[in-house]
């Protein structure tokens, strides 16, 4: 049958029709639209973004995407209008053949976070095929005998069409011998039959033409038409006889090639070539049939010659024709039925429906990484599949529907310890025996600032030598972040703090790129002895995370002060000093006392006095550590009158400081000594010069006393602490911030005579180097001074063993925490 332009024009109006009435469903959780088969590309299905509650931006925002589980991509998404849309032809014969229900996975993924939709596309059949016969022309031979009511079996129109757009009805050109009749088969099929209504003559004609018309039950109606041609033979007055009208058998897929398949058995009653039969397959067997299965013409035995696969044909349906040798040959047909029994010869295969994507290391339990679905190409229990991940991965999957999975979170993942998993997923089936495949998923951690940096020590100790050079570094810190990329990356700053009432930012800077301290300006031991420095390092991450560090610096004593004379006062205000004696002085007779102080500390503050020149070196000598001027013999009346003496001070440091003073000695007769007026408090209230020395007995008594004022309400502060703390300071700062013992006990004293100068230095590299002085009188011979107890009886010990080894002639005693000299 001819189809017109005017006839498809009309037939696509009617599908349009049906575009715009599309069905759509929700059933448990899943979407279904149906369409017509052969919709125009573009054509609308349904608007998903409405139907799934999504905006236009969702779409955009969350990559919203079309999988198809048949792997030809049939469908699109207008990202605009949120609409589904025809994307190929759809041909419903060629997606689903015969199958009464022919319907169309697909698998909507939207991410962030990712998530699964499935969609069901039900195609409809149109009525887009017209039936068809496989001959266009039909032989038949009769034999003229043949009796009214014979029935001969017609070939079957086939109708690519499903249900009532299928074949219907059959129809037969008027004639005069012959009429149709249909023929019900099991599979509900009807086959139609010539039957033979009037006697045969082949002397009045031998030949007959008839036309078969089938019909299909769409709308238009389609059709197609067969020619038949019949000749009427001679008598052969039997037809070959099977012995079943219909055959089943049963073959595994795995079936090995010339393999046996079934024995057809025929039997014809009459003798002769009338007698013998012949087997054959039927006019209308598919190519398919014929690739696969095999019949041998003599004996009916049918044999295997390709290869059955269960996943491309469950079951093949064949006709097999027998005929006779005879004149006119005659026919009969059967059908046998091979049904393909499922054997477990496929392997289960992994499909990715969404890639994975980096996880954070903070996600929670739960998180989907990524969506999986597992196939497998056997049927029944070959086709159940099950997943399993290797032992002890932070993941599990999370079955949804259909074999779909999801591929979550389980438990805490550290980027630190593991930064990529290779995830390997093992698919196996549930044959016998089990088939099994592995597909291997990498995720990739990405970072969270949870890590602080940390410090290489909590604690630097610096020392560094006073009168440095501005801008000089101090030293360089450092630090490191254990998580990467921005989180990682460490500055550094000092935090404020005070350092002598100034902030610390006066006295140092910090390079915040790589943990370097530079001094702003030089620094003086003898006004700062140590500080510290609080540091913080700071990641670049959100919320930043930072740690500090605490510098001590310590400074260094450097020999940059020279000795300073402080007694005799007058020589503390220029470099002369005049004094007097008498000429009855015998030797050993005590002129003048010198007295330097030098404002460096430890050996740098060992001082020694040395007589550089004199105007006659015999009468006088300058003991070397306490700077006594005596006299080496008596005087005589030869000796001059007026005597200059140039005293040299220097220290012990390096490189050595010195200083000079010059004494002038005016011999003069019947002066008293003023050290016995002194001595026993009676001086001349009418001399200058003994109003001098009073005053100079008094101011350094004054000294003295403050100091020992001093030192006495430090021993009791400490005391008080020490009843709680269990141990005692002195500092001019609260001793609260001193935890340490002092260990390093240094005493600076003058030797050879009356003490007029002590020094006691002490403190630990933690806390400030401490130094208390006592100056007293040139002229005192009795004195005590207490300190304070550093730790122990034994450091006290140790400063009664200095002391003794300075001044042999004293007696030093230890009470009551003091150390008292006679």
């Amino acid at each position: 049958m001819t189809k017109t332009m005017g006839y498809r024009d009309w037939r696509w109006l009617v599908l349009w029709w049906h575009i715009f009435f599309l069905l759509w469903s929700t059933i448990d959780g899943q979407t279904r639209y149906s369409i017509p088969e052969e919709l125009k590309q573009g054509s609308v299905v349904g608007n998903i973004a409405k139907d799934l509650g999504l905006s236009s931006s969702d779409m955009f925002d969350r990559n919203l995407r079309v999988a198809s589980e048949a792997g030809e991509q049939y469908f699109s998404v207008d990202a605009g209008k949120g609409e589904l849309l025809v994307n190929d032809r759809i041909d419903r014969e060629a997606l689903c053949g015969q199958s009464a229900s022919c319907v169309l996975p697909l698998q909507i993924v939207i991410e962030n976070p990712l998530h699964l939709h499935r969609l069901e596309i039900e195609i409809k059949d149109i009525n887009d095929n017209a039936p068809i016969f496989l001959t266009k022309e039909m032989f038949l031979k009769i034999a003229e005998s043949a009796a009214v009511g014979t029935r001969f079996s017609l070939e079957s129109a086939e109708d690519l069409d499903f249900g009532s757009n299928s074949v219907k009805s059959y129809t037969l050109a008027k004639n005069e011998c012959f009429t149709l009749k249909l023929k019900e088969v099991e599979d509900g099929r009807a086959v139609p039959e010539l039957v033979l209504e009037k006697p045969l003559d082949r002397e009045r004609k031998a030949v007959h033409q008839l036309r078969l018309t089938a019909v299909d039950g769409g709308n238009p109606v389609m059709s197609g038409t067969s020619q038949i041609t019949i000749t009427v033979l001679d008598i052969n007055d039997n037809f070959p006889v099977f012995e079943k009208n219909t055959y089943k058998v049963s073959l595994h897929e795995n079936t090995p090639k010339d393999t046996s398949v079934i024995k057809i058995i025929a039997n014809d009653a009459d003798e002769g070539p009338n007698g013998e039969v012949e087997f054959s397959f039927g006019s209308r067997t598919p190519d398919v049939v014929m690739s696969v299965f095999e019949i041998k013409s003599l004996t009916g035995e049918i044999f295997l010659k390709g290869d059955l696969d269960y996943e491309k044909a469950t079951s093949y349906k064949i006709e097999i024709s027998v005929k006779d040798k005879g004149v006119p040959e005659m026919e009969s047909h059967c059908r046998l039925q091979v049904d393909v029994v499922d054997v477990n010869d496929n392997t289960p295969e992994i499909i990715l429906t969404s890639e994975p994507k980096p996880v954070r290391e903070d996600a929670p339990s739960g998180t989907v990484v990524a969506l999986l679905n597992a196939r497998d190409g056997d049927s029944g229990n070959n086709s159940k599949v099950t997943l399993s991940l290797n032992k002890g991965s932070p993941f599990s999957l999370k079955p949804s529907y259909s074999n779909n999975y999801a591929l979550v979170t389980n438990g805490a993942l550290d980027r630190e310890n593991f930064a990529r998993y290779n995830i390997e997923i093992t698919a196996t089936d549930s044959g016998s025996p089990p088939l099994s495949s592995k597909k291997n998923i990498a995720v990739t951690i990405t970072d969270v600032n949870d890590n602080p940096p940390v410090f290489t020590q909590p604690f630097y100790n610096v020392y560094l030598k006073e009168n440095g050079v501005p801008g000089s570094i101090l030293y360089s810190v450092s630090a490191s972040d254990l998580d990467s990329g921005e989180n990682a990356k460490i500055s550094y700053s000092i935090l404020d703090s005070k350092v002598q009432d100034v902030s610390v930012s006066s006295y140092v800077y910090m390079n915040a790129d790589n943990g370097s301290i530079y001094s702003m300006h030089s620094f003086d031991y003898e006004k700062l002895k140590v500080f510290q420095i609080q540091v913080q390092a700071k990641d670049q991450g959100s919320p930043c995370l930072s740690s500090n560090a605490t510098v001590h610096v310590f400074i260094l004593d450097q020999n940059d002060n020279a000795p300073a004379v402080i007694y005799p006062s007058s020589a503390a205000l220029g470099s002369l000093s005049h004094q007097r004696m008498p000429r009855s002085a015998k030797a050993g007779h005590l002129v003048t006392k010198v007295t330097a102080v030098d404002a460096d500390s430890g050996h740098n503050a060992w001082i020694s006095y040395r007589l550089a020149e004199a105007t006659d070196t015999s009468l006088f000598t300058v003991n070397q550590y306490t700077g006594e001027v005596r006299t080496k013999r008596a005087v005589s009346e030869q000796d001059e009158s007026s005597q200059r003496l140039l005293i040299e001070i220097k220290d012990d440091g390096e490189p050595l400081q010195s200083a000079t003073i010059t004494v002038s000695i005016l011999l003069e007769d019947g002066l008293h000594e003023p050290i016995l007026e002194l001595r026993h408090k009676t001086s001349e209230p009418n001399r200058k010069t003994g109003r001098i020395t009073l005053y100079l007995i008094l101011s350094l008594a004054s000294v003295s006393v403050l100091s020992l004022v001093t030192f006495l309400i430090l021993a009791v502060k400490c005391i008080r602490n020490s009843r709680s703390s269990g141990s005692c300071c002195m500092r001019r700062s609260d001793c609260d911030d001193y935890k340490k013992p002092n260990r390093n006990l240094q005493i600076q004293l003058n030797t050879d005579g009356p003490i007029k100068y002590v020094e006691v230095l002490g403190g630990d590299m933690m806390s400030q180097s401490q130094s208390f002085r006592s100056c007293m009188s040139p002229m005192s011979e009795y004195s005590d001074f207490t300190l304070i107890k550093p730790s122990s009886t034994t450091d006290f010990k140790e400063v009664i063993s200095v002391l003794d080894a300075s001044l042999p002639d004293s007696t030093w005693t230890f009470e009551s925490q003091q150390v008292s000299r006679k």
